[in-house]
């Protein structure tokens, strides 16, 4: 029941109407910018009133603006009734409909990295925003909203729109107003700096700023995010959280770290979560974050002491990790501030200060060229989200990631990738359950003896060795041997499997 604590003027109360309604308002060809990132603080019921208007024959395909992936009431909801014409900046692989759209060109999908795609709405690089659609806790007596557990791009659809729908969610916690730091950035030439100087600095508003007069709808909603407890870590990624825990406690020793450490980003999914639990067992007290996503680690970690500030453009906490912030709101609040997208992974901040990047390709080659997107170099997995902002400006930039998957079948690490979302500039630690591989101040030769020797999976390190071999004999400062490059991938597509005795059998990709 929607009351003075979440409308706090009285006028918003005539506002009020039904999904339907407000689904209304959205019709064809329009651009729809949403609020959440991640499934997290999105809209809910407005989308799921359009899609069953559209099962009901309305005609209405739309362009779906966001700053990550949101949940299904929204993604999936739109894309199995065919009204997804454009997808930005960001889905998810979760997302299955909206993957099998995007793959057959259903859907013209616009892959970004996140930092620049508030700035490029600014600049008007894509067109009006026609609606936006907003997750809130509450609106204030000067129309101002109070957001949940993710900011997006929001802050900047909300001073485009044309017209703005509200979504006001009594399922989050009053708790969270106080946790924001909204800030929209001038235009060029009229920037200034950014004066983030720790990560725990605020510099802007706790609300987005709006006003009475431009809300045109306002829905009551009650309906939770669609975020499930992650995987429990496995033996693999227990070894990877040690490599690291080492790799950065050795870094201190040897002077290139400081005692508590630089602020820690850590990319999203099971993997990066079970990476980030391995710190509750370091000697790390004390430490920081500057990341987009902050998951279910962070918040164990901040209960254990172990972290002391987080800085992010959303938290996606599991439901178990959602009763915990509910039995004990100001310990975490105390913690945590969340920021628009286009501050929380701005390459200003990120490089001043210091921020430790950890991140999980699909693959990477023995270069050191990573491929954090695409299947066999065509098919969409996900967008390359932030990674791209943190790995080109971090002060170290980490990729970890199990040296197989499918079971053994496919090695992680490869020859070639079959597509480039982080080039050999922007990388520089490799961590698999194998080892650490550190390429800082190597060249190309050395950099693939250094990956192939401690992160490559001893059933493909012969492959890998065979085929430097071969690449070597053709000489050049990077050497690639074209024909066979992509042999384990070519091998994979025929075989299920990349194993092979060896690349050469067959310029085709072996038997």
């Amino acid at each position: 029941m929607l009351d003075a604590s979440r409308l706090r003027h009285p006028s918003l109360f005539e506002k009020v109407v039904t999904p339907e309604e407000a689904a209304s308002l959205i019709t064809d060809g329009m651009h729809v910018g949403v609020a959440g990132f991640t499934p997290s603080g999105y809209p809910k019921k407005t989308t799921l009133a359009l899609a069953e208007q559209i099962k009901n024959g309305k005609k209405c395909r739309i362009a779906i603006w966001s700053g990550a992936s949101v949940g299904p009431e929204i993604e999936e909801a739109l894309a199995q009734v065919h009204s997804v014409y454009e997808r930005i900046p960001y889905y998810a692989a979760s997302n299955r409909t909206m993957q099998k759209g995007i793959n057959e060109r259903e859907i013209r999908y616009i892959d970004l990295h996140l930092s620049e795609f508030a700035q490029q709405v600014d600049y008007g690089f894509f067109g009006d925003v026609d609606v936006a659609i907003v997750e809130a806790a509450a609106i204030t007596k000067d129309g101002d909203f109070v957001l949940g557990s993710g900011v997006g791009n929001l802050p900047m659809f909300v001073k485009h729109a044309k017209k703005i729908v509200v979504e006001v969610n009594t399922s989050i916690p009053l708790e969270m107003e106080g946790m924001h730091d909204i800030v929209i950035l001038d235009k060029p030439p009229r920037r200034r700096e950014i004066p983030i100087y720790k990560a725990s600095d605020r510099i802007g508003s706790p609300y987005v700023k709006c006003g009475l007069d431009r809300i045109d709808a306002i829905v009551e909603s009650d309906i939770l995010d669609h975020v499930r407890d992650l995987a429990a870590p496995n033996e693999d990624t227990i070894k990877i959280a040690e490599y690291l825990v080492d790799f950065l406690e050795n870094e201190v020793q040897h002077g290139r770290l400081p005692e508590e450490m630089l602020p820690i980003q850590s990319g999203v999914g099971t993997i990066a979560n079970a990476v980030l639990m391995g710190l509750k067992k370091s000697r790390f007290h004390n430490l920081t974050m500057y990341s987009e996503i902050l998951q279910d680690a962070v918040f164990h970690l901040i209960r254990d002491s172990h972290i002391v500030g987080a800085s992010g453009c959303a938290f996606t906490p599991s439901p178990t990790v959602w009763k915990m912030f509910k039995e004990d709101p100001a310990l975490y609040k105390k913690a945590l501030v969340l920021r628009p997208l286009d501050i929380s992974n701005h390459p200003e901040v990120i490089r001043r200060l210091g921020v430790i990047a950890i991140n999980t390709p699909i693959e990477f080659d023995i270069y050191g060229q990573a491929n954090s997107t695409h299947a066999s170099g065509r098919k969409m997995i996900n967008g390359i989200g932030g990674s791209g902002d943190y790995m080109r400006n971090g002060y170290l930039s980490i990729f970890t990631s199990p040296s197989t998957g499918a079971h053994g079948a496919i090695s992680k690490v490869v020859p070639m990738v079959s597509h480039v979302d982080h080039t050999e500039h922007d990388s520089q630690i490799f961590i698999t359950e194998q080892g650490v591989a550190d390429t800082r101040g190597m060249g190309p030769i050395e950099r693939a003896h250094e990956i192939i020797t401690h992160c490559a999976h001893p059933d493909y390190r012969p492959l890998l060795e065979e085929y430097v071999k071969h690449a070597l004999a053709d000489g050049g400062h990077e050497p690639v041997d074209l024909a066979h490059a992509f042999t384990l991938a070519l091998h994979f597509q025929n075989h299920k499997d990349m194993h092979c005795c060896s690349l050469y059998e067959d310029d085709k990709g072996g038997n």
